[in-house]
């Protein structure tokens, strides 16, 4: 079959290749001038800048891709494990790290409060029920609701409903380390406290398979695979904007180009956020999963600050991956995910008012920076935009002088006086560039109904030969999640050509 793919993040990447090993004639079609999506690459005078997703996890499901083509994936990317995974930093500059080895993570808890080691040892074991239970509705879809159904004793044994900081604060006692170790929903755009627990898979997948750097930045990874489906005999064509999914008698037909030029095509895969898929590709759409894309809460944003330094910084406590976890946790999260109505003027930001991801890869790999350059770049937690709202150069300014300041002050001292290269994308980036409704980081928020049946399925319920693939679709945001989207979505495909295939009739029958 001719199948035409909408997009090339991870999730498109990854539908494209396992169509295209299964022998489908397959054109990947993405409107910006390289692949990527998310995971862009931004080069400016000598250093590479990851655009979006650096935390890698389950490297099998990679290798399982570079296997369809009887290829390893160590023949073409070099992938580093990090210990620690994750340094996290207190408001008075105390680092607690996140390590391979449970022992060491013991001991790290211990380290900061002795009367939490045990209650550590118990949230471990929770979360590993939780992952046993919950890991293997992550590869498969998630279109009848008597498939979710079938997971509630689960959700109600595990108490895996419950929201993730609930979990932790059942077992630690420690404040800072309640807001270290439920950290994880904000990397796929979560509130602690509202994302449910069963998401703490997310920990046990780390725990079981490290997190890794890829040498060369996330970039290295995405032209592996474009490289992989080229020879399996995919087409990627970048410059070539999806203006709209061309449909006849409720089936898909093709595509056609912001160029007026069509492509047809027996299957559709949109890598594109679903409410963007459903509102724009298709045309205003009165289906139920076009008016639950609509409905949907967005994930919260982000403000993306890249910074290439003139020095190097050997003395810093800085690791590869940090979180800089200052200020009132409450506070800091009400602002991004229950900001009051604005108010005239502009707001008033300050240190304590922002979540802090600093991704510093240069400690890792050099060959990122001109010699005796840093590279790095800052997440910072933003709210969602509100329908047709823009963010003022001033309060971007404002985000980036505080950022600044921050890292100059505690991190890098010096930094104000020694940054050669900056490039910054906010929430607009992500609505207007990515096409995601309020320019949402990380598409829907990952509440219990924003999971599983209640996501956008990667089938489309409406039009016959479309499949979604992508943060926004089950299983939800992250690498491994997005990747699984794309294995689901394959094997919708396989699994609807062999129910359109008329039976063979026997001789007997005959």
């Amino acid at each position: 079959m001719r199948a035409i793919v909408v997009g090339s993040g991870f999730g498109g990447l990854a539908a494209a290749i396992r169509l295209a090993a299964a022998g489908h004639e397959v054109t990947v079609l993405e409107k910006r001038e390289r692949i990527g999506g998310r995971a862009y690459l931004y080069e400016l005078d000598g250093f590479r800048f990851d655009g979006g997703p650096t935390v890698l996890t389950a490297p099998f499901m990679f290798e399982e891709l570079f296997a369809l083509a009887g290829e390893k994936l160590e023949d073409h990317v070099r992938l580093v494990p990090l210990d620690p995974f994750y340094r996290a930093f207190d408001a008075d500059g105390a680092h607690f790290d996140f390590h391979a080895d449970a022992e060491r993570m013991r001991e790290e808890v211990a380290r900061r409060s002795p009367a939490d080691a045990a209650g550590y040892t118990r949230l471990s074991g929770r979360i590993s029920r939780i992952f046993d239970a919950f890991y293997p509705y992550t590869e498969r879809p998630m279109m009848q609701l008597h498939v979710m159904l079938r997971m509630l004793p689960f959700l109600l044994r595990h108490r895996a409903a419950l929201g993730v900081q609930r979990l932790v604060d059942a077992c630690i006692r420690d404040p800072f380390l309640r807001r270290a170790l439920a950290f994880h929903p904000l990397l796929i755009g979560g509130h602690p406290a509202h994302t449910p627990a069963l998401y703490a898979l997310i920990v046990e997948f780390e725990r079981r398979w490290g997190v890794h750097y890829a040498v060369g930045g996330t970039a290295a990874i995405v032209d592996a695979l474009g490289g992989l489906l080229e020879r399996l005999g995919g087409r990627i064509e970048c410059g070539a904007e999806v203006e709209r999914i061309l449909t006849d008698g409720g089936r898909v037909r093709g595509v056609r180009l912001a160029d007026g030029s069509t492509r047809d095509a027996d299957i559709v895969v949109s890598n594109a956020d679903p409410g963007f898929t459903y509102e724009a590709l298709l045309g205003p759409s009165r289906g139920l999963a076009a008016r639950r894309a609509k409905a949907a809460r967005p994930s919260m944003s982000l403000h993306v600050l890249y910074f290439g330094a003139d020095r190097t910084w050997p003395e810093t406590p800085l690791a590869h991956h940090n979180l800089l976890l200052g200020g009132d946790s409450r506070h800091v999260l009400d602002r991004v995910f229950r900001r009051p109505r604005r108010t005239a003027g502009r707001e008033q930001l300050a240190a304590d008012d922002l979540f802090l991801y600093v991704h510093l890869p240069t400690r890792t790999d050099r060959s990122i920076a001109p010699e005796g350059c840093e590279a790095m770049y800052v997440l910072v937690a933003a709210p969602p935009l509100r329908d047709a709202e823009h963010i003022s150069p001033e309060t971007a300014r404002d985000v980036r002088d505080i950022v600044v300041q921050v890292l100059d002050e505690r991190y890098l001292p010096g930094l104000k006086d020694h940054l050669v290269v900056e490039h910054a994308i906010g929430p607009e980036h992500f609505r207007d560039v990515l096409n995601t409704p309020h320019g949402a980081a990380f598409s829907l928020q990952p509440t219990l109904f924003q999971s599983g049946w209640f996501r956008p399925h990667n089938r489309s319920p409406r039009v016959q030969g479309l499949y979604l693939v992508g943060a926004g679709t089950h299983p939800g945001a992250g690498i491994p999640a997005v990747l699984a989207s794309g294995k689901i979505a394959a094997d919708l495909v396989a699994r609807d050509a062999t129910a359109r295939r008329p039976a063979v009739r026997t001789a007997a029958a005959r």
